[in-house]
């Protein structure tokens, strides 16, 4: 699927693919204004992909020290307060959804 495919996709109602794997269901569940489900999907996920929107959904909201724990999980750094949640939103799903 391709971000603009996931976007289209997202903007439709009904629940996420069932293809989508847990971090981009979590992405999906975030962008729906479920943050509380978009954790439960990303905190499913024990690998990198899983740990790495959990430490956008900290960030996100605000809660920079559990982020930086998580980034760290996921092998990559904390974006700076230069980089919008939403185009950090937008890099992981670009990058989950190519491979």
């Amino acid at each position: 699927m391709s971000f603009e495919e996931f976007q289209a996709v997202l903007a439709a109602s009904g629940p996420p693919p069932a293809s989508l794997s847990l971090p981009l269901q979590a992405l999906w569940q975030d962008a729906r204004g479920d943050w509380a489900r978009a954790h439960e999907c990303a905190q499913e996920d024990k690998a990198r992909d899983g740990s790495w929107v959990h430490a956008y959904l900290h960030r996100k909201e605000g809660d920079l020290g559990n982020a930086g724990y998580w980034y760290a999980r996921a092998a990559r750094p904390m974006p700076g307060a230069e980089v919008a949640p939403e185009a950090e939103w937008a890099a992981i799903a670009r990058e989950l959804l190519a491979r």
